[in-house]
């Protein structure tokens, strides 16, 4: 749903962005030879203003969206907003739309980072010129099941990523070759695709837009972000959290046979925040994992939203109250 404004910031010929500003919401101009049309030089981010019961917005962890974004855009040779730029676009972008922020409670302004080569280049070459975008949009679930446990398929047709590619960043290459799975997967009643490593086809990378975890006992594993999956900022947090609950957190290769004998399977994103996965099936093999109160996940998801929302007290320093 398109709010009321946008932010923009254009990068100049040394290689420093200029001051950037918001603007009315509408369409983009580009030149036919764009990079980011052509070549697919582009990266994008997301993250989401929360509503206080007393008005003011709050974000959570920006500053890491803006530091992968840099990761990302040095991969892609382009390049990036500095930390502090990114941080107080992104304030900018909440506040001019702050109308647009649902109540506490009935969710939030998702916000969309995009970093684009949008000079003309015929060559294949990056792009003269680049853009800095942010655009917003109110949200609920990102999945139709709402907060019903998902529903995996293992994808061992088509890859996601492979060693040396853009698996590890936020480019907008990763998306368009997973629709086509995905696709398939729900047309066969799936929620979504957990796709396998493509050098073995054995070990557990992540699904379509989100990591993955698997508990056994106090053991929560989730693959290692070894430049094939993305280094999810909800990830890294249900990392630390999970830890200070006192669970043994292990990043390596999580191998499908491991998660056939998990006792909880859970997304995590920022689109997804926390979600429970109820089933994976590989091939015509159906595995059903538990859900509901009183599981790892739910406490999980209540401690991230409550921190999110200020519900909790973050002891974390995660949060940036803006008003």
């Amino acid at each position: 749903m398109p709010t009321d404004y946008m932010y923009q910031m254009k990068c100049t010929e040394n290689g420093t962005f200029e001051r950037g500003q918001v603007r009315p919401y509408g369409n983009v101009e580009l030149s036919p030879s764009a990079g980011v049309l052509n070549y697919g030089q582009g990266l994008f981010e997301g993250l989401k203003a929360h509503r206080k019961e007393n008005g003011s917005l709050l974000l959570f962890r920006p500053d890491q969206n803006a530091i992968r974004m840099k990761v990302g855009a040095d991969r892609m040779c382009m390049p990036a907003p500095s930390v502090e730029q990114f941080v107080d676009a992104v304030r900018e972008t909440a506040l001019a739309n702050k109308r647009w922020v649902p109540p506490p409670g009935k969710g939030s302004l998702y916000m969309r980072p995009l970093l684009m080569g949008s000079g003309p280049v015929l060559g294949l070459a990056p792009a003269p010129e680049f853009t800095f975008l942010i655009y917003a949009s109110p949200v609920r679930n990102y999945f139709k099941e709402g907060t019903a446990p998902l529903n995996l398929y293992i994808e061992d047709e088509f890859d996601r990523a492979s060693r040396g590619g853009t698996g590890g960043v936020k480019s907008i290459t990763n998306y368009a070759p997973v629709l086509k799975a995905l696709a398939r997967a729900k047309s066969r009643g799936f929620s979504d695709v957990l796709y396998l490593d493509s050098v073995v086809k054995n070990n557990l990378e992540e699904v379509s837009s989100c990591n993955i975890f698997v508990l056994k006992g106090n053991v929560l594993s989730t693959p290692a972000t070894n430049g094939t999956i993305l280094s999810g900022i909800t990830r890294k947090s249900i990392i630390e959290i999970s830890r200070d609950l006192g669970y043994q957190v292990e990043e390596r290769a999580v191998p499908v046979e491991e998660l056939m004998e998990a006792e909880e399977v859970f997304c995590t994103g920022t689109a997804v925040v926390v979600a429970p996965v109820g089933s994976v099936t590989s091939k015509d093999k159906r595995i059903e994992f538990k859900t509901g109160a009183q599981t790892a996940c739910g406490r999980l998801y209540d401690i991230l939203v409550g921190i999110q929302t200020g519900h909790i007290k973050d002891k974390y320093g995660w949060v940036v109250e803006i008003n």
